[in-house]
């Protein structure tokens, strides 16, 4: 019989996020126009893309190849993967794409917006499951294990490019979700193109994630190697043209009003995607002693602390009664 690991704080962590993918499924049912095609995309993007790619580069790394990684066994996993982690993925593209729907902005902004926007986030969750190592059934494992190059850039024994990835991997996906929104409609919401083009947008940004265009965005290859400071340049200049876009779309294109109200009730899934996780993962990083990178930690959830404070006093001013 396969071992499974149990750390409490690993299932703590994974409790809290089912906890709130559930209420992110009524959420979706309530809210949404077209839920059943919404809830297409939350099945194909943890099935048929995150889970599929983190599960190639898992399998990379157990059989010894340097540069990918591994994670703890938790109870619920597809395959060698836990299944939090393309939830909670999916949870913070969603919970931006809904934010970005209630004001009128470009369409072609928002891959930019919504991968900015899982970089940030991704600041305050992966440098604590770095640093979450246990002794295990397994052995001594981490919840997310990283086997970087020798000479490899890396933030707290984490490749830089891991960071600059949530970037493309948010933006793919929300690339072609987009292109498949703008399908359906056209197509008089036909069903059987809402069930489909949440497939073909998984695929598609699969292939994508896969390609070498996610090589030139994480080290500028073939051009340079992937130990080289190149890393660096990329997460800097990719972040810097996210916020740079982000800026844009808030000051030429959006014309200070919202489409629709936000309230930390009804809105309470995406409000806590955006807040509670960040406060989760510092109160985790304290509780573990992690105080190396507990900078950084909070850092990231100032930033979404902030952000969503801005969003929420400017949509209150335009729904006070609300």
């Amino acid at each position: 019989m396969e071992n499974i690991t149990i750390v409490p704080v690993w299932m703590i962590q994974d409790i809290l996020v089912l906890i709130i993918a559930t209420l992110m499924i009524f959420y979706i049912i309530d809210n949404e126009e077209r839920p059943k095609v919404v809830l297409m995309q939350f099945v194909c993007f943890v099935f048929f893309y995150a889970s599929a790619f983190e599960n190639v580069a898992v399998f990379m790394g157990s059989i010894g190849k340097e540069g990918f990684y591994s994670y703890g066994r938790s109870i619920l996993m597809i395959f060698n993967v836990p299944l939090t982690v393309p939830i909670i993925e999916f949870l913070i593209v969603y919970s931006t794409l809904r934010v970005l729907k209630t004001i009128n902005i470009p369409s072609w902004t928002k891959p930019f917006i919504a991968g900015l926007s899982a970089m940030i986030f991704d600041f305050s969750l992966d440098p604590v499951a770095v640093k979450q190592i246990f002794q295990t059934s397994e052995g001594i494992i981490g919840r997310w294990s990283y086997y970087p190059l020798p000479g490899e850039p890396v933030i707290y024994g984490e490749p830089v490019m891991n960071f600059t990835g949530w970037i493309y991997i948010a933006g793919y996906w929300t690339a072609f979700i987009l292109i498949g929104e703008w399908w359906h409609k056209k197509s008089g919401y036909s069903k059987l193109i809402g069930y489909i083009y949440p497939v073909l947008a998984s695929i598609l940004a699969l292939v994508c994630l896969v390609s070498p265009i996610s090589n030139f965005f994480n080290f500028m290859g073939p051009f340079f190697t992937r130990t080289s400071n190149m890393q660096w340049v990329m997460l800097v200049s990719l972040s810097l043209i996210s916020v740079g876009i982000l800026v844009l779309a808030l000051v030429k294109y959006w014309d200070g009003r919202f489409i629709s109200s936000l309230d930390y009730r009804k809105d309470f899934p995406i409000m806590f995607t955006f807040l509670g996780f960040p406060f989760a993962n510092t109160l985790f990083c304290i509780m573990g002693g992690y105080m190396e990178i507990l900078w950084l930690v909070v850092l990231a959830e100032l930033l979404l602390l902030l952000s969503w404070i801005g969003i929420y006093i400017l949509n209150k001013k335009q729904f006070p009664k609300e």
